[in-house]
């Protein structure tokens, strides 16, 4: 299953970023770009999921204050991932709040009275959640949703760290993933 390649190949990337981190953290600048490297295209898709176009500048925002900040964070590969999420999410809806920009209304959905869809529909979301036509998609869900799809899928995260950087409970994420998704394969018609 592809999903699950991913994920074991951010695990992979997980131990290169944890020494990364270590090394950055003791004044290592190639470490530093080597961190950069591995988190910047899932922050990126991320905050680009929550700001849209505004999203290089929101992220490079970000990575002033991470690099920043460096020196306060203890923790491995996975926790910076978290972390990095954080920090851009801050950095995303102050720039949201600066754009006198609404939260999208979450509109009651019909679909939380819908049976879970079998899971190769979401396999089959996930494949092809790295094109930008998915991203567009994505920023069509509510803001729960839509973050929590992004968080799971594009930066990476578990549900108990995605729960973190959103303030809600790991069950919580679950649920908001799994609409999402739910979503995303009926926008795509992937249910037969």
């Amino acid at each position: 299953m592809g999903h699950g390649g991913e994920r074991r190949r951010l695990r992979a990337y997980d131990g290169e970023l944890g020494e990364a981190v270590a090394r950055a953290q003791e004044g290592d600048e190639a470490a530093f770009a080597v961190a950069y490297r591995i988190v910047q295209p899932g922050l990126l898709g991320y905050v680009r999921g929550i700001v849209g176009d505004d999203a290089e500048d929101v992220t490079s925002d970000a990575w002033l204050e991470i690099a920043r900040d460096l020196g306060r964070f203890t923790g491995d590969g996975a926790g910076f991932r978290g972390w990095t999420a954080t920090i851009a999410r801050h950095r995303a809806l102050d720039h949201l709040r600066r754009q006198r920009v609404r939260p999208r209304a979450t509109a009651l959905e019909q679909d939380v009275l819908d049976l879970p869809a079998q899971h190769s529909t979401h396999e089959q979301a996930l494949e092809s959640l790295s094109t930008v036509r998915a991203l567009e998609l994505v920023q069509g869900l509510p803001r729960d949703q839509a973050e929590a799809v992004l968080l799971r899928v594009v930066v990476g995260l578990d549900s108990p760290a995605a729960a973190r950087v959103l303030g809600k409970r790991p069950g919580a994420v679950r649920t908001a993933t799994h609409r999402g998704l739910k979503r995303l394969a009926r926008e795509w018609g992937v249910e037969s």
